[in-house]
């Protein structure tokens, strides 16, 4: 399986020449009614129809432009919608071109009316792209939503481009974790299968609502989406994502809430990569906040191997990707920053049922690779035609609403030991119960592994600085991995968060 650019390239798939919504969808010539049900209306309709993928119909000079001619075609100023109207929102309409050759509609909904926005090439700068004197309407590639800084000016709020993908940030923030509207298959041996937003209706909002709201129509092979996103900006971004699926056939590997980020080498998996920087990732580990209050952290790492873990639970009441070191120092990289990329915490709406938070952990060459997966898989498969509702609400911020009241384990590192065929491990743990003499004096690791065993546990407790470090050595027995899980306990008292890891050979 190929992860990152190559993967997203070949996620996205044509748009034009598909079994068309029409007549729900709004006609090309002018608007047409819209209200809350008019998506489901039309996902119906065209779930009772065969898919047929499109031929592309991107042409020259955009249908094999490069990286940098590609971000060289921007938006003229004060061409976005609503730009200059004091709404607190403008969208961007994103050319296609590059790797974004799909086609999707976009359309304004303004009084219960829906407005399909038209390809206006005065409304591009195409930098080095020589373009003739008539570009013809080819639709765009996804679209930026801009919003306002508290000095005034613009700032990017969010990015939906490319198959069933989407960015947002918090303020201060740049883009980085990736969510992903729907996943099938995804790491499965069958192949996995790509849904893609086709078209979006964009509601126009109001200063005072703060809110934007999103419709968007998901098509794949095997199932029609009708969704609803609404996007509320602040300290922390939120985003409410409501959808409604209609199998077209059954679907028995399904993700929810899935989000996708980069992670080329960390202290926990640093053997590969001569480097100046001591850690290249957008996304420090995956939390967890199982149906029955446990917390979960399992780090991430680029593996050598295709790593598959399924973390099973019911009812799940949390679960994304975090950044919690924050520290530049930690990854001493002046261009990317990876100490600004967000966080995405995300908690179901309602009860999900039994299932797995599955983690997938894909090596990778690039730090551009989006390598690192993990989304809610129902235990129940879909049905072929019979609908399934979900929702779930998005915290694209620097801390997640919800935290463990507990002891996190802030840092984590891996090495060799100076035993043989050993290995090394430093946990550290960060929280106020460490700062209690009487709760750490009789703390303890509570540390078991997967094959192999651990040796060596030892525990240094800083109640100054309210840290406990664990330090232990894993003897894998001849094995190529082993699964480790660490707690710290005092008493029948629970101190910290789970800590779960895999090692690989």
């Amino acid at each position: 399986m190929k992860a990152a650019l190559t993967t997203l390239a070949a996620s996205v798939g044509p748009g034009r020449g598909q079994a068309q919504p029409a007549p729900a969808a709004p006609p090309p010539g002018g608007p047409a009614p819209f209200n809350r049900d008019t998506v489901l209306d039309i996902a119906r309709a065209v779930a009772k129809r065969p898919f047929a993928p499109p031929p592309s119909d991107l042409r020259e000079p955009f249908a094999n432009l490069s990286y940098e001619q590609y971000v060289g075609v921007k938006t003229r100023p004060g061409a976005a919608i609503w730009s200059g109207e004091n709404r607190g929102f403008s969208i961007e309409p994103l050319h296609r071109g590059f790797i974004f050759t799909a086609p999707v509609e976009l359309y304004v909904v303004e009084d219960n009316l829906a407005r399909r926005i038209a390809y206006d090439q005065t409304k591009f700068d195409y930098g080095g792209v020589k373009v003739g004197d008539k570009v013809p309407d080819i639709g765009f590639s996804g679209f930026r939503v801009i919003g306002r800084r508290e000095d005034g000016g613009d700032t990017e709020l969010a990015l939906f481009q490319g198959a069933s993908f989407y960015r947002a940030v918090a303020r201060g923030q740049t883009l980085g974790v990736t969510a992903r509207g729907l996943s099938i298959r995804t790491a499965d041996p069958r192949g996995e299968e790509f849904p893609a937003f086709r078209i979006f209706w964009i509601e126009k909002p109001t200063l005072a609502d703060n809110a934007l709201v999103i419709h968007a129509l998901l098509e794949s092979q095997s199932v029609v989406g009708a969704y609803r996103f609404t996007l509320r900006p602040g300290e922390a971004t939120l985003i409410d994502a409501e959808l409604t699926l209609i199998p077209r056939a059954a679907i028995d590997h399904l993700g929810l809430a899935g989000a996708a980020a980069s992670s080329l080498f960390t202290p926990l998996d640093n053997r590969r990569t001569d480097d100046v920087r001591p850690a290249v990732a957008e996304t420090n580990g995956l939390q967890m906040l199982t149906g029955k209050d446990e917390w979960l952290w399992r780090p991430v790492s680029n593996r050598d191997t295709l790593q598959i873990s399924a973390f099973v639970d019911a009812n799940p009441k949390g679960l994304g990707f975090l950044m919690r070191e924050r520290d530049i120092a930690a990854y001493q990289d002046d261009v990317q920053h990876w100490e600004r990329r967000p966080s995405l915490w995300m908690e179901p709406i309602g009860d999900w049922g039994e299932g797995s938070v599955q983690l997938v952990e894909i090596p990778s060459e690039s730090e551009v690779n989006a390598n690192i997966v993990a989304y809610w898989r129902p235990k129940q498969p879909l049905v072929t035609g019979k609908e399934a509702t979900y929702a779930y609400r998005q915290f694209w911020c620097w801390a997640p609403p919800a935290r463990p009241p507990l002891a996190i384990a802030a840092t984590a590192r891996g090495g060799r030991s100076p035993y043989p065929k050993m290995r090394r491990f430093i946990v550290v743990f960060m929280g106020e119960a460490l700062a209690d003499p009487q709760r750490v004096a009789n703390l303890r690791a509570d540390l078991t592994t997967s094959p192999g065993a651990a040796t060596n546990i030892r525990t240094f407790v800083n109640p100054q600085a309210k840290t406990c470090r664990v330090v232990f050595d894993v003897d894998p027995a001849g094995e190529t991995f082993c699964e480790m899980r660490l707690v710290l306990r005092s008493g029948d008292e629970t101190l910290s968060e789970t800590w779960l890891y895999r090692w690989t050979l």
